[in-house]
């Protein structure tokens, strides 16, 4: 059976997956970033940007786990870029350039219209104004019996997560404190829904948790 999973979803110690203020220039928010310095330094970020070397250990293997088996990915739209409101254009093309490491079909969730957007290495972005649930739906028809990836951010996690289509998470926490920015866990009971740990691993630079439902 194909899962619909989270992984290689970075967290602070107090909870924020993203830092405030999210902009060109701080994809990932202001101070956002040191909540994935673990994998930054691996192997597989590295061959992402067409690269040689970065360090291998345990904070790559469960890097290079996260893309096991993916047939394809659901993104929030401030996941693709930080446009907000209407397209303007056609400009903006995703923040990893011509080729994006997703090599799948990626449903990028929006309340506005736009035409696929065909990119170098096999990945096309679909834009899905219909809401999360057609997004699963076509995702899971487009993965073709593999597993559907959850990239984030924190708001389409909680949307999933309580509508109960989430089966497996991979959180990896971080030795850092934001204080502020997108919190995973607002308004979320995870026992509740089901999840309980069945891995626990310390990586070179984080700790590595599997969650599963």
């Amino acid at each position: 059976m194909p899962k619909v999973k989270v992984a290689s979803f970075g967290v602070s110690l107090d909870g924020f997956s993203a830092g405030p203020d999210q902009n060109l220039e701080n994809p990932l928010g202001v101070r956002g970033g040191e909540i994935f310095e673990w994998f930054f330094h691996t192997e597989t970020f590295t061959k992402m940007h067409g690269g040689a070397g970065g360090e291998k250990g345990i904070d790559n293997d469960f890097a290079v786990r996260g893309f096991e088996n993916v047939g394809a990915w659901i993104l929030g739209r401030n996941m693709f870029g930080p446009v907000r409101g209407p397209w303007p254009d056609d400009s903006w093309k995703v923040w990893w350039g011509d080729t994006p490491p997703y090599r799948v079909p990626v449903f990028v969730l929006t309340h506005h219209a736009r035409e696929p957007l065909v990119m170098k290495g096999g990945t096309t972005f679909y834009f899905v104004t219909e809401g999360p649930e057609v997004a699963l739906q076509r995702a899971l028809e487009a993965a073709n019996g593999k597993d559907v990836r959850i990239g984030g951010g924190a708001a389409t996690i909680r949307q999933y997560l309580l509508a109960g289509k989430i089966d497996e998470m991979h959180l990896v926490v971080s030795p850092v404190m934001l204080g502020e920015g997108e919190h995973l866990y607002r308004d979320i009971n995870l026992p509740n829904l089901g999840f309980k740990p069945t891995e626990t691993k310390h990586g070179e630079r984080a700790t590595h948790i599997i969650l599963t439902r």
